[in-house]
């Protein structure tokens, strides 16, 4: 198995959250690990609101999605769900939704495996 790309998350942005938080790496593991819980079910419902062509239903899940990446730097991901998000706000989607989705998709597996390994390296520092 390749090594994670540790650049797919701005490890500048984890260090800023390591210390404005007084170096409380709980609270930052706490944080990552509630975003990779949480980030499927926005996945989710993305893809319920492709599927059905629900541009409304598209943008609060994007917008969280694209929020809750910048905060652990997954800032390529959060870029991508903007781009899904304005599509949702525009009131109609097309196929470049779906393949929006799909590049988010790649992403999210690159950016979770990268922020899996920023864990595991400060566990092991």
């Amino acid at each position: 198995m390749p090594e994670p790309d540790l650049h797919v998350v701005d490890e500048r942005i984890l260090a800023e959250l390591m210390a404005s938080t007084g170096d409380d790496i709980g609270f930052v593991r706490e944080l990552i690990q509630t975003y990779l819980a949480d980030t499927p079910v926005q996945f989710e419902a993305m893809s319920v609101a492709v599927d059905a062509t629900d541009a409304a239903g598209l943008v609060r899940p994007a917008h969280t999605l694209k929020s809750s990446s910048a905060t652990v730097g997954a800032m390529r991901l959060s870029s991508i769900a903007r781009d899904l998000e304005m599509a949702g706000r525009s009131g109609s989607l097309d196929a470049a939704a779906r393949l929006g989705l799909d590049i988010a998709r790649a992403e999210w597996q690159a950016a979770a495996d990268s922020l899996n390994a920023y864990l595991k390296q400060r566990s092991a520092g």
